[in-house]
């Protein structure tokens, strides 16, 4: 049933949570979001601390794709979690979160596998099979096409995952609660599930239970280093970005939420979640734990209201929390403005990805003095009616 929209007070999406052992303020989470803004080493600098730390009044933060390897990365100055620098360099942001009155942050894991470049990673891409990404790539260059990638040996597979598992631990170290195994939007996981890009033989590849054994396993050995209270999935059942044609979407979805079931992670977090698609329904039928949706948003709809009534028809219709993305680029107050139906801010897109500096990423305006954003080091614009 539908859930009618609400004044500020009334609405679900600011009532309190719990997540496994966490304890979250409101049910609203900010979706990770590629920006583009680490050092060219992959470390998270003083920037990214101000950006997160603006952004700290979220009922939990999972913080943008990182990477669990050097061969995994997808961009230039996307950060990473296999170095000792990288560590130390999350650790400054969640500190500055937990500074800033936050506190509940996971960090998501990515392996690009063909989505990748060696003029950015110095690697081959690695990918279940020799399929080459079908679009052009940001290098530090200019725009290149893919390239084939190499084809994952058994002992490429294994290491990967271990890497998964230790990219998992250090992210605790870094302080985060924490991780999201990415197993959506056309990445290495997504790719071992989809037929266009596995087309392995072996016991990775042909039937569906091969194809979903990858992700399986990744979330085995993650939950396995750090408990499988500290993880979440991230799945886009039907999504067909970077290239991805999955094939059998309604074949390969229940048999990986049961799969994933039987490891009890934190959470499963659907991309594009729509209370009007039996994919939704399905999903929260087989799914027994903490599902986080993250709608599909139209630029309208975002620009109406950041998503709260889509948010609120999915609280309704059996979601536990709801993670929205484009509303929190331009809004370090959002979850605030959401409350009391404050104008949002208008997205700078030429500042999204790609680009570096404060411009678009730590410089939008605020309603108001909080604490939050008086912890926060960095540039902050205030404002009291009108958005910019």
């Amino acid at each position: 049933m539908t859930q009618t929209q609400h004044g500020p007070a009334a609405s679900r999406l600011f009532d309190s949570a719990r997540l496994g052992a966490l304890e979250l303020p409101n049910r609203l989470v900010m979706a990770p979001l590629t920006r583009n803004r680490a050092g060219a080493d992959g470390v998270p600098g003083e920037l990214m601390a101000t950006y997160y730390a603006q952004r700290a009044s979220a009922g939990l933060i999972i913080a943008e794709a990182s990477t669990p390897n050097a061969a995994g990365q997808t961009y230039p100055h996307i950060p990473g979690i296999h170095t000792p620098e990288q560590i130390a360099g999350w650790r400054r942001v969640t500190e500055a979160v937990r500074a800033a009155g936050g506190g509940q942050m996971f960090l998501q894991l990515q392996h690009g596998g063909r989505v990748g470049h060696p003029e950015t990673s110095g690697y081959v891409p690695l990918a279940p099979s020799a399929v080459p990404f079908p679009e052009q790539l940001h290098t530090p260059g200019g725009l290149r096409d893919g390239v084939v990638p190499r084809a994952m040996t058994a002992d490429d597979i294994r290491s990967t995952i271990a890497d998964f598992a230790s990219a998992a631990r250090n992210a605790v170290e870094a302080g985060f609660a924490g991780v999201e195994v990415h197993s959506a939007n056309g990445h290495l996981l997504h790719q071992f599930l989809a037929s266009n890009t596995n087309r392995r033989t072996d016991e990775w590849g042909g039937p569906v239970e091969n194809r979903i054994r990858f992700t399986v396993e990744v979330v085995r050995a993650v939950a396995e280093a750090i408990g499988p209270e500290r993880v979440g999935v991230r799945i886009s059942p039907g999504v067909n970005v970077n290239g991805i044609e999955e094939g059998d979407t309604e074949e390969i979805y229940p048999a990986l939420v049961k799969a994933l079931a039987d490891l009890a992670p934190a959470y499963l977090h659907q991309v594009h979640a729509d209370p009007d698609r039996p994919a939704f329904a399905r999903i929260r039928r087989d799914w027994p734990g903490t599902l986080i949706a993250n709608p599909a948003l139209s630029r309208e709809e975002v620009a109406a209201d950041g998503g709260k009534r889509q948010g609120e028809r999915l609280l309704s219709e059996g979601a536990d929390l709801v993670a929205l993305g484009r509303g929190f680029l331009a809004n370090p107050d959002f979850v605030e403005r959401l409350r009391t139906d404050a104008p949002l801010n208008e997205i700078r897109p030429e500042f999204l990805m790609h680009v570096q500096g404060p411009e678009g990423y730590t410089d939008y305006p605020v309603l108001g003095r909080s604490a939050y954003a008086d912890a926060t080091a960095g540039p902050q614009v205030r404002e009291h009616s009108t958005s910019r």
